[in-house]
């Protein structure tokens, strides 16, 4: 018998699922950790990381946060319940940051868009919701040149320290 035939596996955490789009297409100014109302096949089938965040987006109303068009892929299993990919989910977080998103979302350009999707060490789901501003053509155009240079930089470094 093996030495470590007794030892437990370790679980491989959750799929952090992302958005890549998001920091391209966007500025990002703050972010948020929000808590997020889902129903049991949902949680199911984001620990499988079988969900999307691709064209998704929050609102405030009504004083309460939603989080629009995440697309999270029905569980196979669950055949009890009929549930919307695509709906409307709430996001849970404290009044004061709600009351600082109202503000600043209904200024001109700004827009709340979720970063990624991940469960944190007790197992609950959280989003980072980033307050952003959109970057327009030679914005994206400036971003790009900084993370080549920084590349190019990063190279030069490591050439010379290898010498």
């Amino acid at each position: 018998m093996p030495k470590n035939a007794h030892k437990k596996q370790e679980k491989t955490p959750p799929p952090s699922i992302s958005n890549r789009h998001a920091r391209h297409a966007y500025e990002i100014l703050d972010t948020f950790e929000a808590g997020i109302v889902l129903l049991g096949p949902e949680v199911k089938s984001l620990r499988d990381g079988k969900a999307s965040l691709q064209d998704s987006f929050a609102r405030v109303e009504n004083g309460e946060v939603f989080l629009y068009h995440m697309h999270i892929t029905p569980y196979s299993y669950a055949h009890h319940q009929d549930l919307k990919p695509d709906r409307a989910r709430k996001l849970l977080l404290h009044r004061q940051q709600i009351n600082r998103l109202t503000g600043r979302v209904h200024e001109k350009g700004y827009t709340l868009v979720p970063l990624d999707v991940f469960f944190n060490k007790k197992g609950i789901a959280k989003v980072n919701l980033a307050l952003a501003k959109g970057k327009r053509g030679p914005d994206k155009r400036e971003s790009i040149k900084k993370r080549d240079l920084e590349r190019e930089t990063r190279r030069e470094f490591q050439a010379r320290t290898k010498l």
